[in-house]
């Protein structure tokens, strides 16, 4: 494997889209706000997208050097695999939290200095998911993690850096966005149970155990179809459009509830990946034309 090929294989590209989403639903809730500013999407993106390969490196560290990916089913991990020195993996995750900082320093010094400590929380939750003496995502806290930073944060964030305000229309996207964003989370977690419960990684999925999950997987996108029609009736009729990301989820849908498990349902992280987008850009792209 060369050198790119692993880095790459590290970023893990099949989450990025719960980075890629929420930027698009949050440009498309200032479209028709007063005076937006739209060469700030492209920084606000950035950093999402750093975001997210950051906390993927780091994820791959922390758990690394605590052993709990040596019996893994899913993608290969560096550290856990010998593909990549601890080090190495350590810096490279530091290095796209970098990139983040810079990105939104740009937006900070163009709109509100508080971005900054949003900003600082972002990425000091980012890496105490699995790092640090404490990881929350080993005592079932991800998903809020998810929810918080790549749903409300992130949507609720790029609408304010566009128009600098908040609105009701940019919380609801951020909902769908958290929804979506989880959906992913659980896939992940849901073919990771009985490792995880091995080495005393308590997730979410792990507490609740093999049935329950699947059932917050559907929940989480049921509750993600009733928030596209919520936006829908703001106004923006077209966001309608995405609904149609439910029959992308159809296959999905049948192979969690058909009880895959293990190897199975890495194919399913990538379905899910193409919920997010469909549904994401679907609802952006009728929001944008409604506005």
């Amino acid at each position: 494997m060369t050198g790119m090929n692993r880095w790459l294989l590290g970023a893990r590209p099949r989450t990025l889209p719960a980075a890629v989403v929420p930027v698009a639903l949050g440009a498309a809730s200032a479209v028709g706000e007063a005076d937006p500013v739209w060469w700030r999407v492209a920084p606000a993106l950035i950093v999402s997208l750093a975001l997210q390969v950051g906390v993927n490196y780091a994820n791959d560290y922390s758990d690394g050097v605590r052993g709990t990916d040596e019996v893994r089913v899913g993608p290969v991990r560096l550290v856990a695999s010998g593909l990549a020195a601890p080090g190495a993996v350590k810096r490279a995750a530091l290095a796209a939290f970098g990139v983040a900082a810079v990105a939104g320093l740009l937006l900070a010094s163009v709109t509100s200095w508080w971005l900054l400590v949003v900003g600082a929380a972002a990425m000091l939750a980012g890496w105490g998911y699995t790092g640090g003496p404490k990881p929350y995502g080993y005592l079932g806290l991800g998903e809020v993690f998810v929810f918080v930073f790549f749903g409300l944060v992130a949507t609720a964030g790029t609408t304010y850096v566009v128009c600098q305000r908040l609105t009701s229309v940019a919380w609801l996207a951020g909902c769908l966005a958290g929804c979506l964003a989880c959906a992913l989370l659980v896939v992940n977690n849901l073919r990771d149970i009985p490792t995880d419960r091995e080495v005393g990684k308590r997730t979410l999925a792990v507490r609740l155990g093999d049935r329950l999950t699947r059932t917050f997987y559907f929940g989480l996108l049921a509750a993600a179809m009733v928030l596209v029609a919520a936006l829908a009736l703001t106004g923006r009729p077209l966001a309608a459009l995405g609904l149609g990301g439910a029959l992308v989820a159809v296959p999905a849908i049948r192979a969690i509830r058909g009880g895959a498990k293990g190897a199975a349902l890495i194919p399913v992280l990538g379905a899910t990946g193409k919920v997010q987008l469909a549904t994401g850009f679907l609802t952006a792209v009728g929001m944008t034309i409604s506005g």
